[in-house]
């Protein structure tokens, strides 16, 4: 079983990957902590809540950071062509959600789960690193007791998805991606390389909806508006960035992965940009040296990843 924190900015591929934590028999949610991203600090966060009384999750959501790591950095703006001006679609979720996040802030739970349960929690950051920067910050001693983190972010050998250089979630906060690579625990990069691999078709997320009942009629109304962003870039579907991360927590197998330190460049024409220093690969002095060796996804059975996305979600019967 594995004990998840998800970390994550609500958000189109964000739902689906929350979903599907949600049902996983070998997963245990034990929290769900926002970070500004695909909207404001405040919508993510309602959008989270909104997702936990539609999907019933037990799990608490614990607002975090709404600015980048060092504070006023300039970043661009929240995808609402991409995302909703809602986050979720253009739904219509509404303004406030009779649900309480908890009090705590995101890093500061964070802190309290990991030493709660050591070597247990698995990190799945799906979002800007901003939350997990900041709970370095407070407590890096939490870096000897997190089991893993899996990070949906870069791009390595693919070009990036906001700039030639950057994806989204690192280029919204480098200094905080740079200190979650250049921490002491272990991490996983979910990034371009593999997710833009993996598309799920209008059709295919039909048929979760028929199968799923009420938890994927929402899923799939929420979709349709990110889909249409798509048309041109994928054949009538939607690329699952968040659930790709979400899969390789309960099937490892499906990736194939590359070792070596990894830094991210802050700053410049190509802010944001991930690069990893191969394990075995030699260079005169760097930045890259005396600091640990990390996973990069390089390859991905999509197939196989999508069939686990649909099966899971398909898994729960409406209550």
């Amino acid at each position: 079983m594995h004990k998840v924190i998800f970390d994550t900015d609500p958000g189109v591929d964000d739902a689906m990957a929350l979903l599907f934590l949600h049902h996983h028999k070998d997963i245990d949610l034990i929290g769900v902590t926002t970070v500004f991203g695909n909207a404001r600090i405040e919508v993510t966060t309602r959008n989270a809540l909104f997702l936990k009384r539609e999907w019933k999750i037990d799990a608490p959501v614990v607002q975090g950071a709404g600015e980048t790591f060092i504070p006023h950095r300039v970043t661009h703006e929240p995808p609402k062509h991409i995302h909703g001006a809602d986050g979720l679609g253009n739904i219509g979720v509404p303004e406030t959600v009779d649900i309480e996040p908890d009090p705590r802030p995101a890093a500061q739970f964070i802190i309290d789960m990991v030493r709660k349960y050591p070597g247990e929690v698995t990190l799945v950051a799906v979002g800007r690193m901003t939350n997990l920067a900041n709970a370095l910050k407070q407590d890096p001693e939490i870096v000897s007791l997190v089991r893993q983190v899996v990070i949906m972010g870069g791009a390595f050998e693919v070009p990036g998805n906001v700039t030639p250089a950057a994806e989204a979630n690192i280029h919204g906060d480098p200094e905080a991606a740079d200190i979650v690579a250049t921490a002491t625990w272990p991490v996983v990069w979910i990034g371009l390389d593999v997710t833009m691999q993996t598309v799920m078709t209008r059709t295919q997320l039909k048929e979760i909806a028929d199968a799923a009942g009420r938890r994927g009629k929402l899923l799939f109304d929420l979709s349709q508006f990110y889909i249409d962003f798509y048309e041109g870039l994928v054949d009538d579907g939607m690329v699952v960035h968040d659930s790709c991360a979400c899969a390789y927590v309960v099937a490892p197998e499906l990736f194939a992965t590359r070792s070596g330190t990894v830094r991210v460049v802050c700053g410049g024409l190509a802010d944001g940009k991930t690069i990893q220093k191969p394990d075995g690969r030699g260079f005169g002095p760097s930045d890259w040296d005396n600091l640990p060796s990390q996973k990069i996804a390089v390859g991905i059975n999509d197939k196989a990843v999508l069939k686990l996305i649909h099966d899971t979600i398909v898994s729960v019967k409406e209550d």
